[in-house]
């Protein structure tokens, strides 16, 4: 599992605001072109937002699951983009200061990611996850 670390500089609940808002995740998961629909309940545990991966004309037409979410702490998700495979992201937020310390991390549980040696898939992962967190904290730290 891949762990990456961010100081937020906006409330624990504007960084949720946007985590919980399916509509979202396309502006801040890199990888994530576009979202094509967010079931009513989410993020609630079992629902699913269903995103799109990559750039046209290669885009794989996949879907993002909650398994647990607990408001303004912790959020776990079903990340699938096949062929590839499916991860695990979660996401621990604690307030520092009225700013937010959020903690991703990530591994792949099923498919071809599954089976890469850590070592070999690791480094990768961080720097997708390290991009993953600045687009998120430019949207949570923007001027309102």
């Amino acid at each position: 599992m891949t762990e990456n670390e961010w100081l937020i500089r906006a409330p624990v609940a504007e960084v949720f605001a946007i985590l919980t808002d399916g509509w979202t995740y396309a502006a801040w998961v890199v990888g994530a072109s576009r979202v094509r629909d967010v079931e009513e309940g989410f993020p609630q545990p079992g629902h699913s937002l269903y995103h799109s991966v990559g750039v046209w004309p290669l885009v794989i037409d996949d879907s993002t699951t909650v398994l647990q979410y607990e408001p303004l702490r912790f959020l776990q998700l079903r990340v699938r983009a096949w062929p590839t495979g499916e991860g695990q992201v979660e996401f621990v937020a604690t307030d520092k200061g009225g700013d937010c310390h959020l903690i991703m991390r990530e591994e792949a549980v099923k498919g071809p990611a599954a089976v890469i040696p850590h070592s070999m898939i690791a480094p990768v992962l961080k720097a997708r996850n390290h991009e993953t967190l600045r687009r998120l904290a430019l949207l949570a730290e923007k001027p309102h």
